[in-house]
């Protein structure tokens, strides 16, 4: 079994750190480099940050923004929103992403993740699923959760896969925000469908969750936002929690030695 990793997941929105429940109703939470600061010294194994205002914008990614946050993050950094082109991934990789999410623009190039694949490594493409439940099965969605694609999730996860991406970055939007807990037949339906990992996101409340998204679903890595964000429960507790239910983790936590 693959060491699992917790991972952060950081929304970006003009200047600062947001979330919401369902892709919706923004919250404020903070500015992004003091947020990533903390991580670093939380030893996150990732962070995955998102810019929310790219969506249908049109516009570049923020470069510079991101080479400012790249010089203070010390884990691997995902970068995603509104990527539509190779040259943009060369440009957010030298600004220190070592990873890019694509989502929306696999759809209407898919040949976009086999070129980032083949130009930079598989290692190097993550794929974003937005999923909604509809009719008895999960179908994906584009445009940050709000526009159907027509596409199933496992159908859709396997093409990916077949196209080069490294990993698959799976979130349930009706689970967005929730803290309720992972939509795990989600989870175990696409994880047992790849051979690559799949990162859950979309509902972690507690641990727990975590532990359930692994053991019970086949998640590789766990990503989370309003745990982190809105209560007392912390990466490191996270680790511990999935080390104590017998999950192998990367880096567990070690607290500082009291010189008492």
């Amino acid at each position: 079994m693959l060491k699992v990793r917790v991972i952060p997941t950081l929304l970006w929105k003009n200047f600062g750190l947001v979330k919401g429940v369902g892709f919706d109703s923004w919250r404020r939470v903070g500015p992004v480099l003091p947020a990533i600061r903390v991580y670093n010294q939380r030893e996150v194994d990732e962070l995955v940050l998102v810019d929310i205002t790219l969506h249908g914008s049109g516009d570049e990614p923020d470069f510079e923004s991101v080479a400012d946050f790249g010089q203070d993050c010390f884990v691997p950094l995902t970068v995603g929103g509104g990527i539509t082109n190779i040259e943009q991934v060369r440009r957010l990789l030298r600004a220190g992403a070592d990873k890019i999410a694509v989502n929306t623009a696999a759809y209407a190039t898919p040949g976009l993740i086999g070129d980032i694949a083949t130009r930079f490594g598989v290692q190097c493409v993550v794929a974003s699923i937005d999923v909604r439940a509809q009719d008895g099965s999960w179908q994906c969605y584009s445009g940050a959760g709000g526009a159907p694609t027509g596409r199933d999730v496992v159908e859709w996860a396997r093409e990916l896969e077949d196209r080069g991406a490294g990993e698959i970055l799976l979130t349930s939007v009706e689970r967005d925000g929730t803290m309720q807990g992972y939509d795990l037949p989600l989870i175990e339906a696409v994880a047992s469908a790849v051979k690559i990992p799949v990162i859950a996101s979309g509902g972690a409340g507690n641990y727990q969750h975590m532990v359930d998204a692994v053991r019970e679903a086949g998640a590789s890595a766990v990503a989370a936002a309003s745990i982190f964000h809105f209560t007392e429960q912390t990466p490191a507790g996270a680790k511990a929690a999935l080390a104590q239910a017998g999950i192998p983790i990367r880096h567990p936590y070690v607290p500082p030695r009291s010189d008492g």
